[in-house]
């Protein structure tokens, strides 16, 4: 049993969005799957944010409401799909870093070109590209938009665990990224600094 996620869930702090969005179940058109991996990012303080540098990214923060999907290009390649959290003890992102794919996996096998599961949607380059997510998406609501489901699983929690961001070069120490213990998916099996009270 599946519950639709609410404005609510987001306007609450970048870090707790991120290690409650583990479990979660995102759909896009006919894909779904299952997130296994988040990192937050804070809107203040935080010199791997983009508010840090850039004024545009605090111009999005400033307009829009929480949930809404943040994309960039990075590194002028790929394409990685944020959800803005505003309201809480602070703004920032979730970066959706991986995915389990439950549902439309020939669909996204054919756009990544790539029939290994487990490489499917392990990164957050290859998720959006399996998904079909680009820059046309940014600034949607999900929450909202009718190709987007966002749902909260009714079973128990799934066990999760905290490692430090990867892939940045500023504020690396950060334990802000968040994984399903185990899962298979996940883009880098850090070994886990802490696991979240149950």
């Amino acid at each position: 049993m599946e519950k639709r996620l609410t404005r609510d869930f987001f306007q609450r702090d970048p870090v707790v969005c991120a290690s409650e969005l583990i479990g979660c179940r995102l759909t896009f058109g006919k894909c779904r799957g299952m997130i296994v991996e988040t990192e937050a990012y804070a809107a203040d303080g935080d010199p791997a944010c983009h508010t840090w540098r850039r004024p545009s990214a605090r111009e999005f923060v400033s307009i829009n409401q929480a949930g809404t999907a943040y994309v960039y290009l990075n590194y002028g390649m790929h394409w990685l799909f944020n959800l803005l959290t505003k309201g809480g003890t602070r703004d920032g992102f979730v970066l959706i870093r991986a995915l389990e794919p439950l549902k439309g996996i020939e669909k996204m096998q054919r756009r990544r070109g790539c029939e290994n599961l487990t490489n499917l949607c392990n990164g957050p380059a290859k998720l959006t590209q399996a998904l079909g997510i680009t820059g046309q998406h940014h600034s949607l609501d999900p929450l909202s938009h009718p190709n987007w489901v966002l749902e909260k699983t009714t079973e128990p929690d799934p066990s999760i665990v905290a490692s430090t961001r990867i892939g940045i070069s500023q504020a690396v120490d950060y334990p802000w990224r968040f994984l399903l213990e185990g899962n298979l998916h996940v883009s880098v099996p850090h070994k886990p600094l802490s696991r979240r009270a149950s």
